[in-house]
Parts: C-alpha cells; structure tokens; sequence
C-alpha cells in the first residue's frame, strides 16, 4: 500500500515538474493508470488516493474485475487490441475505446451502442513508430479515417492515441510522440466538421516527460506505480 501511494506522488510530481518546465497547466494532463494483470485490491489503493481514471488492455480482466470496482467512482478505459467478438463485452464495462483502428470495428461498436441507446468515445489509434507489430493506422490515413468513423453517431472521436518506440534513448522516442502531435494538427486543420479538438493519449511509465512536452493529455502507467508485472522484464505500460 505505501509502495503504490509513494509511486503516485513521485508520478504526479514529474508530471506536474514537466507542465510547469514547459509552460503547461498540470490539469491539461490525465494519469491513466494501466492495471493489466494488477489485482482489484492493488487498484482501490491508487483509488483511495484519489486516482479517477484506469485502463486495461485485456476484456477479459475487464469483465473479471467489475464486481470489485463498479461500484466505485471512476472511470473505465480500454486501451488494448479491439476484436470485433469482444465488443459486446467491451461496452458493457468501458466508457473508452482508446484503439479505434478500423472500419469494421467502428461499424460493428456503433451498431452496439445505437442498440443501445447510448454513445461511445473513442481514440484512433496511430502507428507514429511504422512497426508491423503493432496496431493502428499509419499517420497519412488518419483523415480519411477519421472522415470515416464520423459516420457512425454513436461514436464520439475524442482524440489520438499511439505507444510510439520503446527505447531506453528518449531521443530516440521523442519523434513518434511528436508525429502524433503533428498528425492532430493535420486533422483539425482539415476542418472536418465536429472535430474542432482532438486529445492525445501518449507517454508511458519510461517517457512521461517527453509526451508531455510534446503536447500528451493522457500518460498511461502502470509499472511506474504497481512495479513490474512480470519478473525479469521490464514491463512498458
């Protein structure tokens, strides 16, 4: 219990450090805090100290941990690989979608949530690093992708997520961070009608810093706050 409230406070301080080195309102920025494979009682810590938002990779976990934390006041995030057969159970406990990376998935969601009688936010999910092993849509096809998904009402786009490279070189980092941020900047000046804001959801425990300066509202962590989830390998979300 005091490792994760002592992690809490060393995490908010280098976000609120970085906003003010920057010139930021430490309120632009959210912690996310990514809970894959973190049990629901480790979690109620973070959520007695004050923590609102979490994310989690697996629907699975998501269903699993629900008796413990819907009662609860927060809010609920997906932040992994969407398949189209896990959608009815994504929106029964998710308020997010921040991996929206295609059509199909986007048509298949929104028929759940028209279903429904509800909407869904959603990130896109952009590939700023180019690697085949991971998912999103490449940078030049963010317009016409998210032209795309505006079609479909049920879905509200709030913004643009990406992992961008895992490096131990910040330097190395920092240009799929600052991709997302470009690639933002093209959409809204596409002036696509009722996309006049779009969030960034970047940085992870490693690069925290970096996202912020290159404009991220959303840092997802986990092992900066929980430890390692798997002994013997550094564990990025």
């Amino acid at each position: 219990m005091e490792d994760i409230i002592h992690n809490l406070k060393i995490v908010h301080e280098r976000i609120e450090k970085t906003c003010r080195r920057v010139g930021r309102n430490p309120e632009e920025v959210r912690l996310l805090l990514a809970t894959k494979t973190v049990q629901p009682d480790r979690i109620k810590i973070a959520i007695e100290a004050g923590e609102r938002l979490i994310g989690e990779n697996k629907v699975q976990e998501l269903k699993d941990k629900d008796a413990a934390l819907a009662p609860l006041n927060i809010e609920r995030h997906f932040i992994g690989h969407l398949q189209t057969n896990k959608i009815k159970d994504v929106v029964k406990y998710a308020s997010c979608v921040q991996s929206l990376d295609r059509v199909e998935v986007a048509e298949q969601l929104d028929r759940r949530m028209q279903m429904l009688g509800r909407s869904m936010d959603v990130f896109i999910q952009i590939n700023t690093s180019n690697e085949e092993s991971k998912f999103g849509i490449a940078p030049k096809e963010a317009v016409a992708f998210i032209k795309q998904v505006k079609q479909f009402q049920a879905l509200k786009i709030k913004g643009l997520m990406t992992i961008g490279l895992l490096d131990a070189d910040t330097e190395i980092m920092r240009p799929c961070l600052k991709l997302l941020r470009q690639t933002r900047d093209i959409v809204l000046n596409e002036g696509i009608e009722g996309v006049d804001s779009l969030l960034l959801s970047m940085g992870m425990s490693h690069d925290i810093e970096i996202a912020i300066e290159e404009g991220s509202n959303i840092v997802r962590v986990g092992s900066a706050v929980f430890g390692n989830r798997i002994p013997g390998k550094e564990v990025w979300h």
